[in-house]
């Protein structure tokens, strides 16, 4: 049990390293506390605010609202949330009005509503997303890197237990595509990898909700992927679904990460699977969140 713990203790803390570095959060998690590095480097007006306040517990509400561009962008986000490492890394780096709002908050228990709401650019993209989940890992990583109107908007919302409602409505283009995935599941895997990469109008919305008990409701609503064969957003590796994904075949959300070997973090459906190895074949084919990290190190 102590060994479980120290691990899950290590990927909270390890988790900013899973983020672009201009979203803040890897400073703002270097005192593990709560509250810090939000609302800076906006240009505009209305941005970056409102974020990161009335947490509790440990590593909550960091990295929010920063470097947007425009008006009415990054606020609102990273509020609220009582736990460990929850609301992290939201409304970063977005352009145009009315992007990356309302990520986030509310969230109780571990790793639950980060990396919501970036890098989007139009009007009304990346809002509303990763709010009010409960359990662990939970609500990460929906509504980034879309282009045009209304796009990415309240996904990953009000899931419990474990891996629900990760890596929905991500880069997407053109207008309403994305939204309303991945929202109100119970149990484990549900509701992750939905509404990702669509073109046009009125792609890939309402999938993914209201699963009960292990792997419902994945993997609905995408597009077509890019010349890797990944969707969504920030992926690196070889078919991907979700956002800031390595490796290859994860679905959801911060999978398949840091590995030294090609042969580790792959097939992982959830969040936060199979990450940071340092042997071969290692962290792969987990489904959940918190699978599958750490093994095979020096």
């Amino acid at each position: 049990m102590k060994r479980y713990i120290t691990a899950v203790t290590c990927l909270a803390l390890c988790a900013p390293m899973l983020l672009p570095p201009q979203f803040g959060a890897g400073q703002a998690f270097a005192a593990v506390g709560s509250g810090n590095g939000n609302g800076n480097g906006n240009v505009g007006a209305g941005n970056g605010n409102n974020n990161g306040n009335g947490n509790t517990g440990t590593a909550n509400g960091n990295g929010n609202g920063n470097g947007n561009v425009g008006n009415g962008n990054g606020n609102d986000n990273g509020n609220a949330n009582a736990g460990t490492a929850n609301g992290n890394g939201n409304g970063n780096g977005n352009t145009g009005n009315g992007n990356g709002n309302h990520n986030g908050n509310h969230n109780a228990g571990t790793l639950n509503g980060n990396g919501n709401g970036n890098g989007n650019a139009g009007t009304g993209n990346g809002n509303h997303n990763g709010n009010r989940n409960t359990g662990f890992g939970n609500g990460n990583g929906n509504g980034n890197g879309n282009t045009g109107t209304a796009n990415g908007n309240h996904n990953g919302n009000r899931n419990t237990g474990t891996g629900n409602g990760n890596g929905n409505g991500n880069g997407n283009t053109g207008t309403a595509n994305g939204d309303h995935n991945g929202n109100r599941n119970t149990g484990i895997a549900n509701g992750n990898g939905n509404g990702n990469g669509n073109v046009g109008l009125g792609n890939g919305n309402w999938n993914g909700n209201h699963n009960v008990g292990i792997a419902n409701g994945n993997a609905n609503g995408n597009g077509t992927p890019d010349a890797n064969g990944n969707l969504g957003y920030h992926n690196t590796g070889t078919g991907n679904i979700g956002a800031f994904n390595g490796s290859t075949g994860n679905i959801g959300a911060f999978n398949g990460n840091g590995n030294t070997s090609p042969t580790s973090g792959n097939g992982n459906l959830g969040s936060f699977n199979g990450n940071f190895n340092g042997g071969m074949f290692d962290g792969n084919g987990n489904i959940g969140s918190g699978n599958g990290n750490f093994n095979g190190n020096p």
